[in-house]
């Protein structure tokens, strides 16, 4: 279902959902969600990925996956249905070399301000109409299509700013355990882990923001 690094990342299929034995604080009810199964609370202290404030949901994807490419539309769902108060953001990941220049593609794209009207497109193009998308080059070429400069888009690419944001992007990715794509982490706490669908992940990702909120 999910992705690790290139090849298929296979998670553990879970005959139904069971019930938490303890009740949330705000509602009595029994949580829908249970520690360790749908969800892993991550070791230490909180590792956020900004200083915003606001609690985080963060997904670590990468365009090179087509996993990533089915949850975009779900992602983007779940962005619009997060509360006041919280943040979607997005890591992406750079596990080998292949993933490298999608990597550098997407912090090109943020610095750019073209992120909104490209991500979605980029899946589109890349896994829907598959077209030959995987150098830098190819890269600059798509995003020449739309409307970015391409000398202005390889320059911050591959400039040394980029080269550090990836490493200590790369870094707290591996802090926070994730190694495949896909991945949710919550406010730097939490990673949602043994879901069945993507549909579940998002939904997991929701509940445990909403959940940071409130006991906030």
């Amino acid at each position: 279902m999910f992705k690790r690094f290139a090849r298929p990342y296979l998670l553990t299929l879970l005959g139904g959902l069971l019930l938490a034995s303890a009740c949330s604080a705000q509602s009595g009810t029994p949580a829908p969600y249970t520690e360790g199964k749908e969800y892993v609370t991550l070791p230490g202290a909180p590792q956020r990925y900004s200083s915003t404030g606001k609690v985080e949901v963060v997904e670590v994807f990468s365009y090179a996956c087509i996993h990533c490419a089915h949850f975009a539309p779900i992602a983007e769902k779940l962005r619009k249905e997060l509360p006041a108060g919280a943040v979607f953001k997005l890591v992406p990941a750079s596990f080998n070399n292949e993933w490298m220049p999608f990597a550098r593609a997407y912090y090109a794209a943020k610095q750019l301000g073209v992120v909104d009207r490209t991500h979605q497109q980029l899946f589109d193009a890349k896994w829907g109409q598959n077209y030959p998308i995987n150098s830098m080059d190819e890269l600059a070429d798509f995003y020449a299509g739309h409307g970015v400069n391409r000398a202005d888009f390889l320059r911050i690419a591959t400039s040394d700013e980029t080269t550090a944001k990836l490493k200590d992007d790369f870094a707290l990715i591996q802090k926070w355990d994730v190694d495949g794509t896909p991945s949710i982490v919550v406010d730097g706490k939490y990673k949602v882990a043994n879901v069945q669908t993507l549909d579940e992940m998002a939904a997991v990702a929701l509940w445990l923001a909403k959940r940071e909120l409130n006991a906030q």
